[in-house]
C-alpha cells in the first residue's frame, strides 16, 4: 500500500509496508504436548513447511555454546528442527563458523569438540555438524551485498553458501557490543568467516578506564591478537592490533573495559545486517528465536551470568527484522530478575538492553536491515 504525503512543494512518496507475521508460544506444557511438540506446532503454524525442502541441503545455523557457558540452546531443540526438516524431505545439517578470539571454537577441530561436549552430535540431534568456514576459518565465499553501505562483499563460510535453504535457530540474549543477539546476529556475525568477523568488528575498539582497572590480566588471556598489555598494573589496548571482538569487555571483573562511545557499535550492527543480507538473499530462509535464559552476555563467553528477565517463549517468522523486534519488545515488557546485573544498574533508558550496556544501540541494526530490504519492524504477533 502506498500513501503520498505533501510537504510544501515537495511530494514525498512513502512505502507503507504490510506488517510481518511473528508467531509466538510460551513455555507452558501439558501431558498432551511437551515443549518440543509445541515447537513443531509453532513451525507448522508459522508456515515453515511451505518451503520446498525436498532433497534440499538445509543449513540450520545455531550457536553450540562456548565450553563453560550453560545458557546456549539445548541440543534437544536442534533435534526438533532437524527432524521437522527431514520429515519434509530436506537434508539438514547444523552449522556455525569459527571465532576470532581465544576459546573453544577458534578452529574446526576445537569447535567440534566443544559442540560434542555441549551435547551436540549426530546421535543427539539426528544430523551432522559442519563448521562452515573450514579448519582454520579461511574457507569462505565472497558474496556481493546489494545496497551495502559498509560491506561490498561479505565473507561467508562456504558450507552456508553451498546450502539451498537457511534456517536460523537462535538463543535470544544480551550482547555487550550489539545490545542483543537475535536472528540477525546469529546469521550475520555467525556466518561470517574469520576474515568476515574481523571486517564486522573492525570499527569497534574498546577502551580501558585506568581508574577502574586493577591490572589482573584477564583481558590479556582472552585476546587472540596480542593487543592488550599490562603496564604499572594498568591495561592498555593497542588499536592497531585490536579487531574489536569484545571478549575483553566480558571478562573484565571491574567493568574497566568498555565499548567505544562513538558510532562504532552502530557500524558493527549495520555490518551484521549487511552480512545477513548476503546469507539469505535469493534463497528460502526461516527464523526461530527462543527467548529463554536471557543472559546479559553472548553465548560466546565461557560463562553465563544470571538471566536478566524471566523466560518468555518461542518465536518464529519469515522476517528476521520483525522477529528481532518482537523478541526485544517481549524482553522489555518483562520484569527484572532480582539479583541479576540488570537489577544492579540504574534504569534510565526504558530499555533493558541499553540499561545493561549504555554504549550500545540495538535499534541501529534493525533500521539498517529495513533499509536493506531484509524486512520490517512492524509486526503482528500471533499467539498459538
Amino acid at each position: 500500500m502506498r500513501r503520498i504525503r505533501i510537504e510544501g512543494a515537495e511530494q514525498i512518496q512513502e512505502e507503507e509496508m504490510e506488517k510481518s507475521k511473528v508467531y509466538f508460544t510460551n513455555f507452558r506444557a501439558t501431558v498432551q504436548e511437551n515443549i518440543q511438540q509445541k515447537l513443531v506446532r509453532l513451525m507448522k503454524t508459522a508456515g515453515m513447511d511451505s518451503i520446498d525442502f525436498d532433497k534440499k541441503y538445509t543449513a540450520i545455523k545455531i550457536h553450540f555454546g562456548e565450553p563453560g557457558n550453560l545458557a546456549y540452546l539445548r541440543p534437544n531443540y536442534a533435534k526438533t528442527v532437524v527432524d521437522f526438516v527431514r520429515s519434509l524431505g530436506g537434508k539438514p545439517f547444523l552449522t556455525d563458523c569459527n571465532t576470532l578470539y581465544v576459546g573453544g571454537r577458534k578452529n574446526a577441530l576445537d569447535h567440534l569438540d566443544s559442540a560434542y561436549v555441549n551435547g551436540f552430535s549426530p546421535f543427539s540431534t539426528g544430523c551432522h555438524i559442519i563448521i562452515a568456514d573450514g579448519l582454520k576459518g579461511t574457507d569462505e565465499v565472497c558474496v556481493p551485498v546489494e545496497g551495502g553501505t559498509y560491506v561490498k562483499e561479505a565473507k561467508i563460510g562456504r558450507a552456508v553458501m553451498d546450502a539451498d535453504i537457511v534456517i536460523s535457530l537462535n538463543h535470544f540474549k544480551g550482547h555487550e557490543a550489539a545490545g542483543f543477539g537475535g536472528a540477525i546476529k546469529n546469521l550475520g556475525m555467525g556466518c561470517g568467516s574469520r576474515a568476515g568477523k574481523m571486517e564486522m568488528h573492525s570499527a569497534g575498539k574498546p577502551r580501558v578506564s585506568e581508574r577502574k582497572c586493577i591490572g589482573c590480566g584477564q583481558c590479556t588471556k582472552v585476546c587472540a591478537h596480542d593487543a592488550i598489555s599490562i603496564t604499572d598494573k594498568k591495561a592498555s589496548i593497542d588499536h592497531n592490533k585490536c579487531v574489536g571482538c569484545g571478549r575483553c569487555i566480558g571478562v573484565c571483573l571491574m567493568d574497566a573495559v568498555r565499548p567505544a562511545s562513538d558510532e562504532s557499535n552502530d557500524i558493527l550492527n549495520c555490518k551484521m545486517a549487511e552480512y545477513t543480507k548476503a546469507v539469505i538473499d535469493g534463497r528460502p530462509n526461516f527464523h526461530i528465536s527462543l527467548v529463554m535464559d536471557v543472559s546479559p552476555y553472548c553465548d560466546c563467553h565461557g560463562e553465563n551470568d544470571a538471566p536478566i528477565v524471566p523466560d518468555v517463549g518461542m518465536f518464529a517468522s519469515f522476517d528476521p527484522v520483525a522477529l528481532d523486534r518482537a523478541c526485544a519488545d517481549a524482553v522489555n515488557n518483562q520484569p527484572v530478575c532480582k539479583g541479576s546485573v540488570l537489577d544492579e544498574v540504574e534504569h534510565v533508558h526504558h530499555d533493558h538492553f541499553t540499561d545493561v550496556f549504555p554504549d550500545t544501540n540495538w535499534t541501529s541494526c534493525l533500521e539498517h536491515a529495513k533499509a536493506l530490504g531484509l524486512g520490517t519492524d512492524e509486526y503482528e504477533l500471533i499467539q498459538i
